[in-house]
């Protein structure tokens, strides 16, 4: 049997025989998922040659694949990823939160890594396919979602440093919950003095696999000493905020929100801009301009924001040696009414206006 997704001006036939008694219920603790690997059933594969063109793509079983010693991802890291997510609607369909916007970024990111990328209708349709190959995995409404994980890789084999003369474009899912383990309670972040994220020029505003090894350094330190997270500098002034290890950071102060420009040095978050939109339809200030770790420290409340983490209020920040705690001054107003206003368009519970939901089955 065989099922199509219909993308803006293309149709894909998949046959979907192979993973289609693969529909009984998966008997997970819903409950309690954390944000942790859940190997599901299938992933999707599709490659370029040398001609820039991705030729058509495949369901494979999840599993390890095979790379060239000589790959470029290996040996020069010319990589990118994304992250989104599938909501279970109450009456049980599947709705995708702005996929095109991840397909963009992905396209953007691959030109500054010099990558040829799929188009956005390959893209989306691609996830699409994924969503539905592994839709017994997409947990109950508001048990949380399931996570999908977009690669760009240089797969190709070369000795030199240049592009890479093939891409593999893959997708795999699994089920989460919250990424903190503090779940919905106010997340507690170190200001990082000592390493820099990202640098002017560099790669910081695209979602390339580099970014994150550097931050895991200050990371682990940062959790040995009972934080949950970093939060990053910029590498010039060391006195303006960039953004936490994988999310951006909003400020509030007297009812305006600020948060850090785009300027090459963060990644355009799309829960970011979500979350930005929102804000300015019930009525708040939103500015987007360089934020000082000063006002940081007398902020009202401060929240961050990612397709992992959603929308997650501070609960305190320590910045050379000082902890400033945000629970005495109300900790999470206007945090929890932009999470809740995003999370009830993401599955489905309130009218969409944007425009920004996919159903997909």
């Amino acid at each position: 049997m065989a099922t199509s997704v219909s993308g803006a001006s293309s149709t894909i036939q998949c046959d979907t025989s192979a993973y289609e008694e693969a529909v009984e219920t998966v008997e997970l603790d819903w409950d309690n998922l954390g944000f942790t690997l859940v190997p599901t059933d299938y992933m999707y594969i599709m490659k370029c040659s040398e001609d820039g063109i991705f030729s058509e793509g495949e369901l494979r079983r999840y599993g390890p694949i095979e790379l060239s010693p000589a790959s470029g991802v290996l040996n020069y890291g010319q990589g990118l990823f994304e992250g989104l997510k599938a909501y279970r609607k109450e009456d049980g369909s599947i709705l995708l939160f702005r996929p095109q916007e991840n397909a963009l970024r992905m396209r953007m990111g691959a030109e500054r890594m010099c990558m040829a990328s799929p188009s956005v209708e390959q893209f989306v349709e691609a996830v699409k396919l994924t969503v539905l190959a592994n839709k017994r995995w997409v947990p109950p409404t508001g048990k949380g979602s399931l996570y999908l994980r977009p690669l760009l890789m240089g797969s190709g084999a070369l000795l030199g440093v240049s592009p890479s003369p093939e891409y593999t474009f893959l997708i795999y899912a699994s089920p989460v919950g919250n990424y903190f383990k503090e779940g919905s309670a106010p997340i507690n972040l170190v200001v990082e003095n000592d390493y820099p994220r990202a640098a002017p020029g560099g790669t910081g505003g695209v979602k390339a696999i580099g970014n994150y090894a550097p931050v895991m350094k200050a990371q682990k330190k940062a959790k040995e000493n009972g934080y949950s997270d970093v939060l990053y500098l910029d590498s010039t002034h060391k006195k303006y905020l960039e953004e936490v290890s994988a999310c951006n950071i909003f400020v509030v102060k007297d009812k305006i929100i600020s948060t850090p420009e785009i300027k090459g040095t963060i990644l355009p978050g799309i829960t970011r801009r979500s979350v930005i939109d929102i804000a300015r339809a019930q009525g708040y200030q939103v500015e987007e301009r360089a934020v000082s770790v000063e006002e940081l420290l007398d902020a009202d409340e401060v929240f961050c924001t990612g397709t992992a983490v959603v929308v997650s209020p501070v609960g305190s920040i320590t910045y050379l040696g000082r902890r400033v705690e945000y629970e005495s001054k109300g900790v999470g107003a206007v945090s929890r009414e932009v999470y809740s206003a995003l999370t009830r368009l993401q599955m489905g519970l309130a009218e969409d206006k944007m425009g920004w939901t996919m159903q997909i089955n």
